[in-house]
């Protein structure tokens, strides 16, 4: 099962057509992929502390439908992959059953410095488990 995060579209959200402008899909994903990260115990401040982040480094997207002014979005946020450095979401947005948005995001273990690192074993093993709902 993935993980489900829910929000209603605000004004701030919309272009003057009254819907979603584009990138704003990018926020709902980014802000959802932190909850799911953090409900399966990816603890993203204890990582940069200890100096490690995560870095989105691809995402491939498909806009499906439109949502509007006022509508109550669902992100749901699976994990596909987990390698070495790095791992792959599938994250995709619904206005009920409608599928209005997916994506395929890349992300990347990185040193504050930039330089590539191994995924912590917490955050490979809460992958892993992420993997495994489905």
């Amino acid at each position: 099962m993935p993980h489900e995060a829910r929000y209603r579209v605000h004004y701030e959200d919309v272009d003057m057509g009254a819907v979603v402008y584009h990138a704003n899909y990018l926020r709902f994903i980014e802000r959802a992929r932190s909850e799911a990260l953090a409900e399966a115990g990816v603890d993203q401040g204890a990582m940069r502390a200890a100096g490690l982040v995560f870095v989105v480094t691809r995402i491939e997207a498909d806009f499906l439908s439109p949502a509007r002014y006022g509508d109550m979005i669902r992100v749901e946020t699976e994990a596909t992959e987990t390698r070495g450095a790095s791992a792959t979401l599938a994250q995709a947005v619904f206005r009920e059953e409608t599928p209005l948005f997916r994506a395929r995001v890349v992300f990347a273990c990185m040193t504050l410095e930039g330089r590539p690192v191994r995924l912590p074993a917490e955050a490979r093993a809460a992958l892993a488990a992420m993997e495994g709902e489905r």
